[in-house]
């Protein structure tokens, strides 16, 4: 019998093994067959199943049908977007042993594609009920796009009023801006022995950006990249925290807007403060499942946060008001716009401040290199904007270096810039017969939409005005493959079968996109080498029908590209620039060293390939930094390698150029470095300062090199709006202050009414009677008229009928929330669905049902339209309030 299974497992696959070793087991006569199943199950880690079978339970494995359906549907995108061995490590847990190992030797043997396909199958049968948030918070570790398509029911997507759901505590999503280097690198490396408190080398321009702060003033400090403004807030907070007599605490909290710069601030702020006394600790989207965070703000002098954990604080009421802080600094502070966590704090204060409450409010302290111009087109706009920068962060003054100029250029040095207009090809045969194959391919994606006539998922069947090898197709590719997730057919097998022919076909255009930017930067070769190593990948893998005659099509062309992409006269005249560029600038200076600034991953991989393989330039050995995130084909650098590159680069002689994506102009310090050179590389003024600040050595040169003139005029006028900036701060502080806090206050006044505004507008209420359905099976389960909203922000369902569409157990965590006692989950009655629908509660003497809209989904009694919701708040039905003497009758 076991080798019969054994074989059936050889040839047929794993679900009929498992169905023939049953039919087996249930042939059994022996006494206690049963048990050693059990013991079985549990040994071999089958903790799920067991535990189901033990309690003869199966919900908790039911539950993740919802998940594995998902999953089926983007297998395509997940075996081309996702590294299994990277995240293997994080959701071994989920797996069995003998699985990992299997996607371990398939990885080796056949590949990472076909390993990812091996990790698919492998999640598809996993019984632990967590395997869905395990693998979407190891595709956030490593920062993987297909995390953006995995959604899993977390309370990770902003934070409305808390539901009495299971998930008890929400993060909102970490938000990524532009960032500014760790000017305090030295500080947090050479640190003195534990017992000593070092000095810190302070110089007179640092003092001078600090004093307005130093004499309690809301300020914003604004100074070039590399000056240590870091060192300046260090000399903030110190002095705030020994200015209280004794008997009263200051408390600084402050703020970092991504992980990496956070975990550097908090070891700066440790290391400095711990040692003269003070306690310091950090939260952050990270860590702030394991906290509460309320303790950690009460018993520490100094916090460090992401923003968004103290919006979430203030909230849900944790934090009671900013008043338990005395200052407040916000890192990057020109992120304090529209819906950014830095104005969500700042709406708190204001709000605090000109409702007239007694409660003082903190000190506030911007940090920036640049507070931008927006869209001014002149001074006086400019002047507007920094204005409304000011009144945001209700700063008073804004802090820069006048008096110490001499000295803060000799330590920070503005390169020349040079523009280069280079040439691109004249004719593009390898663009020609890729175009063609994305025309076919577009055809083929075309012909399903056309099948679905009307049904179409939000008309994306539109292709026109779509140019190849560009950022705006790759952003459509995206959003079809979003659509497919909430796409829906009546038959769930045609529907599963046409999402998963898309995300092929999109997963495949997606790559000849990337091919076609990397051959216009760089050589044909390394674009044709990309899409040969995918199709490698892919015939390594599952090669279903649909791929099988897409790699036909690949390779019928393939003779013609490579034909092309040897052509000598289809050399990029843009390398012939660059290659001129770096060799004269290394005979004017062999111990030159430049970054190399470009836009993608791929291309970082393809410009170090031609620099290895030119004779006349591999001298330079060039090293690489690129971001955390990962595909299959582009594998990220982890933080640890991040510090190797560029430890690499700064110590050894050898390593003369560093080729990185904007990850090197966010957040490093490379003193040493006297060449930037941005090949097709450009965003605002403020990502221009920032990327400029670059090259720290005496004597930098900064050179973009582009064929398009476009990118030239962009980057001048950066350069315009930067001296339009300076001149306008200037301005500014030539006004006197009490006028200036008028106008910063007329601001303030002004914005709050246009909040007050747009909080009491209130949308059109859908007052037609509507259907709720079963989200998982479409059973029916309520109409609108029947839902009550309790305290606000629950929904609950009157009359006996509902009561009749579903079944209750007992809940696994009971908890009293306010008048709330969480007794028990509520499912689906239908036997073939039990889909989670809430919980039930017993609210004052009532036991009554609190439902989730996400469960369900809503449809139009008259038309017979289906809409689904993921939040009460985008529902726009009559909500009527839960009446105590209702339910008595």
């Amino acid at each position: 019998m076991v080798q019969y299974v054994q074989a059936e497992k050889n040839n047929k696959g794993t679900m009929e093994a498992a169905s023939l070793f049953l039919r087996y087991l249930l042939e059994l006569q022996e006494e206690g067959w049963f048990r050693g199943f059990l013991d079985a199950l549990d040994q071999a880690g089958y903790s799920g199943l067991y535990e189901a079978i033990e309690s003869w339970d199966f919900q908790k494995i039911e539950k993740l049908e919802e998940h594995r359906a998902l999953l089926r549907r983007l297998q395509p995108v997940f075996k081309t977007r996702v590294n299994p061995k990277d995240i293997l490590p994080d959701i071994s847990e989920c797996l069995i042993d003998q699985e990992c190992e299997e996607i371990i030797q398939v990885c080796s043997n056949k590949g990472l594609m076909a390993g990812a396909e091996k990790m698919v199958e492998c999640l598809l049968r996993s019984d632990k009920e967590n395997w869905p948030k395990t693998l979407k918070l190891a595709l956030e570790k490593e920062e993987s796009v297909f995390s953006e398509l995995w959604t899993v029911e977390q309370g990770a997507k902003g934070v409305e009023t808390k539901d009495l759901g299971d998930e008890e505590i929400e993060t909102s999503e970490i938000q990524i801006f532009y960032k500014e280097e760790p000017e305090y690198q030295n500080l947090s490396q050479n640190s003195s022995p534990p017992s000593e408190v070092a000095p810190l080398k302070i110089r007179n321009y640092q003092l001078e950006l600090a004093l307005p702060a130093k004499e309690g003033k809301n300020t914003i400090i604004c100074a070039p990249t590399g000056c240590g403004k870091t060192l300046v807030s260090l000399l903030i907070c110190e002095h705030h925290l020994k200015k209280f007599p004794q008997g009263r605490k200051g408390k600084v909290v402050f703020f970092a807007i991504h992980l990496p710069l956070y975990d550097q601030q908090k070891s700066v702020f440790s290391q400095y403060f711990e040692r003269r006394g003070y306690k310091v600790a950090g939260i952050s989207g990270a860590t702030s499942e394991n906290v509460v965070v309320d303790q950690i703000v009460e018993n520490n002098d100094i916090i460090i946060l992401t923003p968004q954990i103290l919006v979430n604080s203030l909230k849900d009421g944790t934090i009671p008001s900013l008043s338990v802080f005395t200052l407040m600094m916000f890192d990057e502070c020109h992120n304090t716009s529209k819906h950014h966590p830095y104005n969500m704090i700042m709406f708190n204060y204001l709000d605090q401040k000109l409702g007239g409450s007694s409660d003082p409010l903190p000190q506030v302290v911007g940090l920036t290199a640049s507070v931008g111009v927006g869209d001014a087109k002149n001074r006086d706009e400019a002047m507007e904007h920094i204005c409304k920068l000011c009144a945001s962060l209700d700063a008073s003054v804004i802090s820069t270096v006048k008096d110490n100029l001499q000295e803060l250029t000799e330590v920070v040095y503005k390169p020349e810039k040079n523009f280069r207009k280079v040439e691109s090809r004249t004719t593009d045969g390898f663009k020609c017969i890729i175009s063609q194959l994305m025309r076919e391919t577009e055809s083929l994606a075309k012909s399903i939409f056309d099948e679905l006539g009307a049904v179409t998922p939000e008309n994306l069947s539109r292709f026109q005005n779509r140019d190849f090898g560009t950022q705006k197709y790759e952003q459509w590719i995206i959003a079809v493959q979003k659509a497919c997730i909430v796409f829906q057919l009546p038959d769930k097998a045609e529907e599963s079968r046409i999402c998963k022919a898309l995300y092929l076909y999109t997963s495949h255009l997606r790559k000849y996109n990337d091919a076609l930017i990397i051959s216009e930067h760089a050589r044909m070769k390394d674009a044709l080498d990309y899409l040969k190593d995918f199709f490698n990948n892919v015939r390594a893998a599952g090669f279903d029908e649909t791929e099988q005659d897409l790699t036909r099509r690949f390779e019928e062309k393939l003779p013609e590209l490579e034909s092309v992409s040897m052509d000598p006269s289809n050399e990029n005249p843009k390398l012939k620039d660059l290659c001129f560029i770096l060799q004269e600038e290394y005979h004017l200076n062999p111990e030159t060293r430049t970054i190399l600034f470009v836009k993608t991953r791929a291309l970082v991989d393809a410009l170090k390939k031609w620099i290895e393989e030119n004779p006349k330039l591999s001298f330079l050995k060039p090293g690489i930094l690129t971001g955390r995130g990962k595909t299959t084909n582009n594998t990220g650098m982890t933080l640890p390698a991040q510090k190797c590159a560029l430890d690499a680069f700064r110590t050894d002689g050898d390593n003369k150029i560093l080729i990185a994506t904007s990850v090197a102009d966010e957040g490093i310090d490379i003193a040493q470095c006297n060449l930037v050179i941005l090949y097709e590389y450009v965003g605002n003024v403020i990502k221009m300062i920032q990327t400029r600040g670059r090259g720290r050595a005496k004597g930098s040169k900064c050179f973009l090199l582009t064929s398009n003139a476009d990118v030239i005029e962009k980057e001048k006028m950066n350069m315009y709006k930067e001296k339009m900036m300076n001149d306008s701060i200037l301005s500014l502080q030539a006004w006197d202050e009490a006028i200036f806090k008028e106008k910063v206050c007329q601001i303030q006044i002004h914005e709050k009414s246009i909040r007050d505004s747009q909080g009491k507008a209130k949308p059109v209420l859908d007052k037609k009677n509507k259907k709720l359905l079963c989200r998982k099976c479409k059973a029916f389960a309520c109409y609108t008229a029947d839902i009550r909203v309790v305290e606000e922000c629950h929904y609950t369902v009157v009359g006996n009928a509902f009561r009749e569409c579903f079944v209750c157990r007992s809940h696994p965590t009971p908890k009293i929330f306010g008048s709330f006692e969480k007794k028990a989950k509520i499912y689906c009655a239908r036997e073939d669905c039990s889909h989670d629908w809430g919980i039930c509660v017993k609210y004052k003497t009532f036991e009554i049902p609190v439902i989730k809209i996400e469960s369900f989904v809503v449809e139009d009694i008259a038309t017979r339209v289906q809409t689904l919701y993921a939040k009460w708040r985008d529902f726009h039905f009559e909500k009527i309030p839960f009446d105590a003497a209702e339910m008595s009758k």
